[in-house]
C-alpha cells in the first residue's frame, strides 16, 4: 500500500509546528470530507482518528481518546454490523463505517488509528497503518509471536509513526510507586521476580458443542478469522476479549492476554532487557470445552542478574498473599525478592516484608515519575508532540517478546536460548522457524520488516 504524503508524519509535524507559531495570527482552515453523501468540516488541527475493532476494549479506547478536544472521529471498521453501526452512529456527524480495514486505511485525512481487533490480527494491521503514515494506538498483547513483534516494533520506527501499546495499567500512578520503591534499593539486591494470574474455570470452561456453521447475519466470518486457521464459528469467541484467551489461534493463550500488564512492572522498575534463557512448561490438563489452549502454564526467564517466573492457572484461584478470603476469582500479583526483603504487589496495593531488621530506618522514596493524563489521552498528547509515549514498541517489544517465547517454549517442550544483541533465536533452527508464523493464505507475513 502506498503511504499518502498528504496523511505523512513528516507532513503532522510540520503543520503542529507551523501552528505552534501562527495560532494567534492565522484563521482555522478547514478540511472537507464526504461522510454519507454529506459535506461535514472538519477544523485542521484537530487529529482525525479511526478505529479497527469496535467490541468492548475499542470502544473503551475510543471513548477515552474523545475526552481531548482535538480528537474527531472520522472512521470505525469491523466485520460484525452489530458492533460497527452503534460506533458509527455515535459520531454519525464525521465517521464513515467500514467492514474492510483496509479500505479504512485508504481514507483520505485520515491521522491515527486504533487498532482493538483479537490478538491474530494486531501484527498485520500495525504494520500497514504505520506503513500508510498513521500513528497507532496498537491493544495487548502487540503480537502472539516473535516474528511479528520484531516487525511491528521496526515498522513504526521506519515510517517514524507514534505508537502506544495499550497496557493500561502502565499509566496508573500504583504502578509508577512501586518503580520508584524498587529503583530506590530498599529491597537490596533482587535476584527473583515471581508474576502470577490464576482464576478457577475447571472444568467447563466457556462450554462443549457451540461450535456451528450459523454465523450471525452481518459478520464477515472469513475476515474475523483472517491470517488465522480457519475453523467453525463459535459464539462464545467474539462475546469479548475474556473469551478469546480460550483459543490459540486467536490469543496465544491467557499468558499473552495478562502478562503484559504484570509482567510491566518488573521490567520497567529493573530496567530489563531481553532474557536470555526462556523455559515453560504447561498443557491443557483439566479443562474440557470448545477451546484448545492450556489451563496451566509455568515460565522461567532467566536474565543476566535475575530470574523472573510466571505461572498462569485456570483451574485454580489460589493467590498467595492475595488470597483475602476462600472465594473463587481471579487473582494476580508480583513478589520482588531482594536481600533486605520482599515487595508483593497488584494493580493497586502493596505490601513490603523486611528480612530482619535490614530495613529499619529506610524511607519511602520521593515522587520522581510524572503522573500520566491516562495511556490514551497520552498517545493523543504524544501525536502532538511528535515523542514516543511510555509503552511505544521499542519498549514495549522487551515485555511482547519474553511472553511470546514463553508459549513457544511450552509447544516444543524445551528451552529456548536467546540472544539479545542479534535478537535471535540461539541454536535451534526449529523454534527459529517458528517464531515467524505462516498466515493463512491470501493473508502473508511482512518479512520485509525483518
Amino acid at each position: 500500500m502506498e503511504n499518502n504524503k498528504k496523511n505523512s508524519p513528516s507532513t503532522r509535524r510540520q503543520f503542529v509546528k507551523t501552528t505552534t507559531v501562527v495560532a494567534f495570527a492565522a484563521p482555522l482552515i478547514l478540511k472537507s470530507s464526504v461522510i454519507s453523501g454529506k459535506s461535514t468540516s472538519v477544523p485542521s488541527d484537530k487529529i482525525n482518528l479511526g478505529i479497527i475493532g469496535c467490541g468492548g476494549m475499542g470502544k473503551a479506547n475510543l471513548n477515552a481518546c474523545t475526552r481531548h478536544p482535538d480528537i474527531v472521529v472520522t472512521a470505525a471498521c469491523d466485520v460484525w454490523k452489530e458492533r460497527l453501526d452503534p460506533v458509527v452512529e455515535q459520531h454519525k456527524k464525521t465517521c464513515t463505517g467500514y467492514t474492510d480495514y483496509r479500505e479504512l486505511l485508504q481514507q483520505k485525512n485520515l491521522d491515527a488509528v486504533i487498532i482493538a481487533t483479537p490478538a491474530h490480527w494486531h501484527a498485520i494491521q500495525a504494520i500497514e497503518a504505520a506503513k500508510s503514515g498513521l500513528d497507532i494506538y496498537l491493544q495487548k498483547p502487540m503480537t502472539m509471536h516473535l516474528g511479528e513483534s520484531l516487525a511491528v516494533r521496526n515498522a513504526v520506527q521506519k515510517h517514524d509513526v507514534i505508537c502506544q501499546v495499550g497496557t493500561q495499567i502502565h499509566a496508573g500512578e500504583h504502578y509508577r510507586r512501586m518503580v520508584e520503591l524498587v529503583r530506590s534499593g530498599n529491597l537490596g539486591d533482587i535476584g527473583t521476580v515471581r508474576n502470577f494470574n490464576v482464576m478457577n474455570e475447571a472444568p467447563d470452561g466457556i462450554g462443549i458443542g457451540n461450535n456451528t456453521e450459523i454465523i450471525p447475519e452481518g459478520m464477515d466470518w472469513d475476515m474475523w478469522v483472517g491470517p488465522a486457521r480457519m475453523q467453525p464459528f463459535n459464539p462464545n469467541l467474539v462475546k469479548d476479549a475474556f473469551y478469546h484467551g480460550f483459543w490459540m489461534d486467536f490469543s496465544g493463550g491467557w499468558t499473552p492476554g495478562m502478562a503484559p500488564h504484570i509482567t510491566d512492572l518488573p521490567i520497567w522498575a529493573l530496567e530489563l532487557g531481553y532474557p536470555t534463557e526462556i523455559s515453560a512448561t504447561g498443557g491443557r490438563y483439566i479443562i474440557k470445552d470448545d477451546g484448545n489452549a492450556y489451563d496451566n502454564h509455568e515460565v522461567l526467564w532467566r536474565y543476566p542478574n535475575l530470574t523472573m517466573t510466571w505461572m498462569s492457572s485456570l483451574t485454580n484461584s489460589y493467590g498467595f498473599d492475595f488470597s483475602r478470603g476462600q472465594e473463587s476469582r481471579r487473582r494476580l500479583g508480583i513478589y520482588f525478592h531482594g536481600v533486605n526483603g520482599t515487595l508483593h504487589t497488584d494493580y493497586s496495593t502493596h505490601t513490603v516484608l523486611p528480612e530482619d531488621d535490614r530495613m529499619k530506618d529506610m524511607e519511602t522514596p520521593p515522587k520522581s515519575i510524572a503522573p500520566s493524563p491516562g495511556h490514551e489521552l497520552e498517545w493523543v498528547e504524544c501525536i502532538k508532540s511528535r515523542q514516543q509515549p511510555s509503552c511505544n514498541p521499542g519498549y514495549h517489544i522487551k515485555v511482547d517478546a519474553p511472553i511470546a517465547l514463553s508459549v513457544l517454549a511450552m509447544k516444543l517442550g524445551r528451552s529456548i536460548r536467546f540472544d539479545p544483541d542479534t535478537e535471535q533465536i540461539v541454536g535451534d533452527e526449529k523454534a527459529a522457524k517458528l517464531a515467524i508464523p505462516e498466515y493463512r493464505t491470501p493473508w502473508k507475513f511482512p518479512t520485509e520488516y525483518l
